[in-house]
């Protein structure tokens, strides 16, 4: 039984696996409130399919590239969860759920990027092959520097069209997706830790 979710965008997605496929899903209907909303949905999730946390047998979690106050709630509450239930925990590139799914969806048939929102009118972008494996380590930046004419998966090609012009489906990352990725080894699996790519909004000052 493997419990998978991601806050690295707006919504909170959460998803169970019970080895053979996903047995039940949700995902947050407001936006920006991913303290409040992940326990809950995992709590709707686990009663959906009538199984206690104490039947888990590894959790998954969506690492980024994200905002840091949204990535924080994700990893801390997978650290915990796993510690607490003495089970493994993965993190996986948020970008990564993003590009299997639009590979199964047929949304892209050749070389793609997925680009998805970073604020400050910023995007996160990786580039992947036509079969969703990720080239090179995601960035950040302003979408005219990042521009292509290319397939672009995810949010980023929505709100700025004019630097990515050929929007493909999916816009943010579906937990369901996340646990096949780790279910099925379809996706790499990475420690726990948060990929920020850039400084949190808020830092302490020295006094």
């Amino acid at each position: 039984m493997l419990l998978a979710f991601d806050t690295a965008s707006p919504t909170v997605t959460v998803a169970l696996h019970d080895g053979t496929g996903v047995v039940a899903a949700a995902t947050s209907e407001e936006g920006m409130r991913h303290g409040e909303q992940l326990a809950p949905l995992i709590e709707r999730v686990l009663a959906e399919a009538g199984v206690r946390p104490a039947d888990l047998t590894a959790v998954a979690v969506g690492v980024g590239p994200g905002p840091f106050t949204g990535l924080r709630v994700g990893l801390v509450t997978a650290r915990t969860l796993a510690h607490v239930l003495e089970v493994p925990v993965h993190g996986v590139c948020s970008l990564d759920a993003l590009a299997l799914q639009a590979v199964a969806d047929g949304a892209v048939t050749g070389d793609f990027v997925v680009a998805t929102d970073a604020r400050r009118k910023e995007v996160y972008l990786a580039s992947y092959d036509a079969g969703g494996t990720r080239l090179d380590e995601p960035v950040v930046d302003k979408p005219a520097v990042l521009a292509t004419s290319g397939p672009v998966v995810g949010e980023g090609a929505r709100l700025y069209p004019e630097a990515f012009p050929d929007a493909r489906g999916p816009e943010r990352p579906d937990a369901a997706w996340l646990a096949r990725g780790v279910a099925e080894g379809r996706v790499a699996v990475l420690p726990p830790e948060p990929l920020y790519l850039r400084r949190p909004d808020a830092v302490a000052r020295l006094r």
